[in-house]
Protein backbone atom coordinates (compact mmCIF):
# COMPACT_ATOMS: atom_id res chain seq x y z
CA UNK A 1 0.00 0.00 0.00
CA UNK A 2 1.40 3.49 -0.64
CA UNK A 3 -0.18 6.79 0.89
CA UNK A 4 -0.84 9.08 -1.50
CA UNK A 5 -1.32 12.11 0.96
CA UNK A 6 -3.64 12.56 3.72
CA UNK A 7 -7.55 13.16 3.50
CA UNK A 8 -7.27 16.96 5.01
CA UNK A 9 -4.14 18.18 2.37
CA UNK A 10 -6.50 18.56 -0.49
CA UNK A 11 -9.05 20.91 -0.16
CA UNK A 12 -12.85 20.30 -2.08
CA UNK A 13 -12.41 22.28 -5.38
CA UNK A 14 -8.20 21.41 -5.55
CA UNK A 15 -6.47 18.09 -7.43
CA UNK A 16 -3.44 17.08 -7.11
CA UNK A 17 -1.05 14.81 -9.51
CA UNK A 18 0.78 11.57 -8.05
CA UNK A 19 2.71 9.08 -9.65
CA UNK A 20 3.06 5.66 -7.36
CA UNK A 21 4.71 2.65 -9.46
CA UNK A 22 5.15 4.01 -12.91
CA UNK A 23 1.59 4.83 -12.66
CA UNK A 24 0.31 8.85 -12.98
CA UNK A 25 -2.13 9.75 -11.02
CA UNK A 26 -4.78 12.66 -9.96
CA UNK A 27 -7.05 12.89 -6.92
CA UNK A 28 -9.87 15.13 -6.96
CA UNK A 29 -11.14 16.67 -4.06
CA UNK A 30 -15.19 17.66 -5.49
CA UNK A 31 -17.59 18.89 -2.97
CA UNK A 32 -15.69 16.86 -0.04
CA UNK A 33 -15.86 13.56 -2.02
CA UNK A 34 -12.26 12.25 -3.23
CA UNK A 35 -12.32 10.68 -6.60
CA UNK A 36 -8.90 9.30 -8.00
CA UNK A 37 -8.07 8.56 -12.08
CA UNK A 38 -5.21 7.88 -13.83
CA UNK A 39 -3.27 10.55 -15.40
CA UNK A 40 -3.98 9.83 -18.98
CA UNK A 41 -6.41 11.25 -21.82
CA UNK A 42 -7.93 8.40 -23.38
CA UNK A 43 -7.45 10.48 -26.44
CA UNK A 44 -3.94 10.72 -27.17
CA UNK A 45 -3.01 8.67 -23.65
CA UNK A 46 -1.23 11.84 -22.66
CA UNK A 47 -1.20 13.32 -19.13
CA UNK A 48 -4.06 15.95 -18.25
CA UNK A 49 -2.20 18.74 -17.35
CA UNK A 50 0.29 20.78 -18.60
CA UNK A 51 1.36 22.98 -15.48
CA UNK A 52 2.03 20.85 -12.20
CA UNK A 53 -1.65 19.70 -10.46
CA UNK A 54 -3.50 22.18 -12.76
CA UNK A 55 -6.18 19.82 -13.55
CA UNK A 56 -9.46 21.15 -13.49
CA UNK A 57 -11.43 24.04 -16.03
CA UNK A 58 -11.52 27.72 -14.29
CA UNK A 59 -14.85 26.92 -12.88
CA UNK A 60 -13.41 23.52 -11.05
CA UNK A 61 -16.13 21.73 -12.20
CA UNK A 62 -14.89 19.59 -14.93
CA UNK A 63 -11.66 17.91 -15.20
CA UNK A 64 -9.87 19.80 -18.08
CA UNK A 65 -6.82 17.63 -20.82
CA UNK A 66 -4.05 20.72 -21.13
CA UNK A 67 -3.68 19.30 -24.83
CA UNK A 68 -6.61 19.96 -26.35
CA UNK A 69 -8.88 20.88 -24.19
CA UNK A 70 -11.52 17.70 -23.38
CA UNK A 71 -13.37 17.86 -20.41
CA UNK A 72 -14.24 14.86 -17.54
CA UNK A 73 -16.87 14.75 -15.64
CA UNK A 74 -15.12 14.51 -12.26
CA UNK A 75 -17.57 12.12 -10.67
CA UNK A 76 -17.59 9.46 -13.06
CA UNK A 77 -14.74 10.89 -15.64
CA UNK A 78 -16.81 10.47 -18.89
CA UNK A 79 -15.45 13.20 -21.68
CA UNK A 80 -18.60 15.08 -22.40
CA UNK A 81 -16.95 17.60 -24.64
CA UNK A 82 -13.15 17.55 -27.41
CA UNK A 83 -12.36 14.59 -29.31
CA UNK A 84 -12.89 11.73 -26.90
CA UNK A 85 -16.64 12.02 -26.02
CA UNK A 86 -18.54 9.03 -24.13
CA UNK A 87 -14.73 7.72 -23.19
CA UNK A 88 -13.64 7.83 -19.81
CA UNK A 89 -10.25 8.35 -17.29
CA UNK A 90 -9.50 5.19 -16.16
CA UNK A 91 -10.77 5.30 -12.27
CA UNK A 92 -8.23 3.85 -9.51
CA UNK A 93 -9.17 2.15 -6.31
CA UNK A 94 -8.16 3.75 -2.84
CA UNK A 95 -9.12 3.57 0.45
CA UNK A 96 -9.36 6.01 3.63
CA UNK A 97 -6.92 4.83 6.50
CA UNK A 98 -6.45 6.41 9.74
CA UNK A 99 -7.16 9.79 7.65
CA UNK A 100 -4.62 8.82 5.00
CA UNK A 101 -5.63 8.18 1.13
CA UNK A 102 -3.75 5.24 0.58
CA UNK A 103 -3.91 2.88 -3.20
CA UNK A 104 -2.40 -0.63 -3.84
CA UNK A 105 -1.25 -0.70 -7.34
CA UNK A 106 1.26 -3.26 -8.73
CA UNK A 107 4.38 -2.41 -10.05
CA UNK A 108 5.08 -2.09 -13.73
CA UNK A 109 7.22 -4.30 -15.55
CA UNK A 110 10.29 -2.75 -16.62
CA UNK A 111 11.19 -2.72 -20.45
CA UNK A 112 14.56 -4.54 -20.78
CA UNK A 113 15.86 -2.95 -24.46
CA UNK A 114 17.76 -5.86 -26.50
CA UNK A 115 19.39 -4.95 -29.71
CA UNK A 116 21.64 -6.43 -31.94
CA UNK A 117 25.51 -5.56 -32.18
Amino acid sequence: MTVLCQIDQLEPGQAKGFEVNGIKLVLINHRNELFLYQNSCPHRSIPLEWMPDQFLDYEKQYIQCATHGALFRIDDGVCVSGPCVEDRLDSVPFEIRNGDVVVDLPKQPEVIATGQA
